[in-house]
């Protein structure tokens, strides 16, 4: 843990909050064109304010003032950038089309790639993700959707004060960088929404987010593989799945996951609080050095669970097991309620136990009986007071 505290503050005082210098050139995207009334496509001046910033040669500001600025699929690309510090400071609402089928199957709706040192500072996506959903939930066939905001291959990334609305998919995706800091952040979407999982972070290292509030229909934070040194503090979640490390273990080569910090969230109504999820298949993956602490559950399904036995459509995993291997889980003073009497559940996998797993201060109870725990596999100790108490 403390190599990831030592992280956290470098990062913290590396990249400092520093990006509007007033001898900096600004590039107002209503100069390139941009409409403010929600209904004219901003996009060619969005991407030429861009372009702007990234031919100065220092850093420069793309500001969005007060308004609704409809966007279409946008990529804001670093390869041909000469300067390496672009902030937005956006005042107004970034809008996605109502129609779904304007973007379609693209992948993100606003794509950022092989950029370094861009701060996002304020303002609002909105999705629009409604008529999207209401076309899933009908059966009829329509697009996957897309993420709303998206950083592939990208270091050194700052977002504050940023408010997501009503994405189609996944909010934010975080996939392939190095030093991100999410904070102050404000996502939502309704409980029935599918697959609008808050923030989701993959193949990334020294990401943190902290001192935000996540409502969707999905994972608040989902932690997928080759994953290292997150840390996530003071966090709102709920409505959701919780936050989840997985699902993992769908390919048989897969990075893992480790230095995970999950310090001082609350889960309210949720479906799951912290969880890990692995499918029975083969893997080598795996799930290492993990810590919970500080944690409230408010009224959720599963407020502390390992899930090694995930499989939805038994004909991707029929009569197997999970080869990601689980160890080194800390559950340090987490309590609150659970909207089920099996409030710790350890289903971990008969070809790999989990191990090494660390109940220290647990306090979770069920209406008027006592909550239980259960175990399958798994090992490891119980410290202080425990309830339920411990199988392990």
């Amino acid at each position: 843990m403390l190599i990831q505290i030592l992280i956290l503050i470098t990062f913290l005082f590396y990249y400092p909050f520093s990006s509007f210098a007033a001898n900096n050139p600004t590039y107002n995207v209503q100069t390139y064109g941009a409409k403010s009334n929600g209904k004219s496509d901003c996009t060619n001046a969005f991407l030429s304010a861009w372009a702007a910033a990234c031919a100065a040669t220092q850093p420069a500001t793309i500001y969005v003032p007060p308004g609704r600025f409809l966007l279409r699929n946008a990529y804001f690309t670093g390869n041909l950038c000469k300067n390496t510090a672009i902030t937005f400071r956006i005042d107004g609402t970034l809008v996605a089309p109502s129609d779904y089928n304007a973007i379609g199957n693209t992948g993100s709706w606003l794509k950022f790639e092989r950029v370094t040192g861009v701060s996002i500072y304020g303002g609002m996506l909105d999705g629009q993700g409604t008529n999207l959903w209401a076309c899933k939930n009908s059966g009829r066939s329509c697009p996957k959707g897309v993420t709303s905001l998206a950083f592939y291959n990208s270091n050194n990334i700052i977002m504050s004060g940023m408010y997501s609305l009503n994405s189609q998919m996944f909010h934010i995706l975080i996939d392939g960088c190095n030093n991100v800091k999410l904070q102050s952040m404000k996502i939502s979407a309704p409980g029935g929404s599918p697959n609008t999982d808050g923030i989701h972070v993959q193949q990334s290292s020294g990401v943190a987010v902290m001192n935000s509030n996540i409502a969707t229909g999905d994972d608040c934070v989902s932690i997928g593989p080759g994953t290292s040194n997150l840390w996530i503090q003071n966090l709102a979640c709920g409505p959701g799945h919780g936050i989840s490390i997985g699902s993992l273990g769908w390919d048989l080569q897969e990075a893992g996951v480790q230095n995970v910090t999950v310090k001082t969230a609350t889960f309210t109504g949720t479906e799951n609080g912290v969880r890990v999820k692995t499918w029975a298949r083969p893997s080598n993956g795996f799930v290492k050095d993990v810590t919970f602490q500080h944690i409230v559950m408010v009224n959720v399904n599963n407020p502390i669970i390992i899930d090694q036995n995930y499989c939805p459509d038994p004909h991707n995993c029929p009569n197997q097991e999970s080869g990601v291997r689980i160890s080194g889980i800390t559950y340090e003073d987490v309590h609150g309620t659970s909207a089920t009497q099996v409030a710790v559940k350890f289903d971990c996998s008969k070809a790999n136990p989990c191990n090494g797993i660390t109940l220290d201060e647990i306090n979770l109870t069920f209406k008027d009986k006592p909550a239980i725990a259960s175990c399958a596999n798994a090992g490891g100790t119980a410290d202080g007071v425990v309830k339920p108490t411990s199988c392990l």
